[in-house]
């Protein structure tokens, strides 16, 4: 490390829910320098004995005004639905000069419903980092989890260039590649990108459910690989995806339709026989594979409990990166 790198570019960073991504963040701050404090905040008593059990945190909180108290990165790591009410609490204690961050998967409702409520002085930036497991909870999180993954920044306009760079360079530095990008475009992409992939998989799964019970059992005794990716997603936290297509319905909605029409084109051509328009198709479709792999955005799809031991919050393989 170089004397740059050495300095933490925070002084006393507050996380607002310390699930899977704020737990993780929490790992990577401590493993990486780059706060001196992280002050996290939980509502249940039962979330706040693990993360003391689990050490990543240096103080507690069970209101997020103290925990936002003294903090000069300010990061949202709730459902994009809680958004609005723990902002109501604790925008009034945010420092001027603070920054203000969230790590949700929807970034215009976040401006809507964070932005109004900030004080004057705070600078707001929305960020995404595009990396996750199925798995939930504090108890999940790792340092790692953010290597080699997009983070993608959306500054409201009129945001310090200079506020921008340092949340950035806070990103970089917990292992993430960082683009800047228009919320309106960042939701449309996610779209089509992670909330419809996650909505097949939902309505796929809950297809097999609804089989006739002598059928749904050799449904799940026989899953081959492609039924147990979709159960992988599926496995999600149901809060957060909740949340998520109630916030990006248009941009979903607009998704989802185009689906269904290359979908009803599909089982035309499925029908008729048309052999040719469906090799056409998965040729194209394979082309795209090739292109996720190449960019190494494939991930792994075996998404396994991080090891607790040696560095703090480090993980074997990588993490799936299609959550959120």
């Amino acid at each position: 490390m170089n004397a740059q790198s050495d300095t933490p570019p925070f002084e006393r960073v507050a996380l607002l829910g310390a699930g899977l991504i704020g737990s993780s963040i929490a790992w990577a701050v401590r493993a990486r320098g780059l706060a001196r404090h992280v002050a996290a905040y939980s509502r249940r008593a039962e979330t706040r004995a693990t993360i003391e059990r689990l050490g990543f945190a240096d103080s507690l909180h069970d209101s997020a005004a103290a925990a936002v108290a003294g903090a000069d990165l300010v990061i949202f790591c709730v459902p994009v639905g809680a958004n609005a009410a723990v902002a109501a609490e604790a925008a009034p204690h945010i420092g001027a000069g603070a920054i203000v961050t969230d790590v949700g998967s929807v970034k215009q409702a976040v401006i809507r419903d964070i932005g109004p409520l900030l004080p004057e002085g705070v600078e707001f930036i929305p960020g995404h980092p595009i990396a996750g497991t199925e798995h939930s909870g504090p108890e999940a999180g790792f340092g790692d989890l953010f290597e080699q993954r997009w983070c993608i920044l959306t500054p409201v306009p009129g945001t310090p260039e200079a506020a921008v760079e340092k949340l950035k360079t806070f990103w970089e530095r917990c292992g993430s590649t960082v683009q800047i990008m228009d919320a309106n475009h960042h939701d449309k992409v996610l779209a089509i990108t992670s909330h419809l992939p996650h909505l097949i998989a939902y309505t796929i799964v809950g297809t097999a459910v609804d089989l006739e019970e002598s059928t749904r059992a050799e449904v799940v005794k026989f899953s081959a690989g492609g039924f147990r990716d979709f159960t992988r997603i599926a496995g999600s936290d149901p809060v957060m995806w909740r949340d998520v297509f109630l916030n990006n319905r248009e941009s979903v909605l607009e998704m989802l339709q185009r689906f269904s029409e290359d979908i009803t084109a599909l089982q035309r051509a499925i029908r008729w026989g048309e052999g040719e328009t469906l090799e056409s198709l998965f040729r194209r479709t394979r082309e795209i594979r090739r292109g996720v792999i190449e960019a190494h955005q494939a991930g792994s799809f075996d998404a396994r409990e991080p090891e607790r031991s040696g560095i703090a919050g480090s993980a074997p393989g990588k993490a799936s990166p299609d959550e959120g």
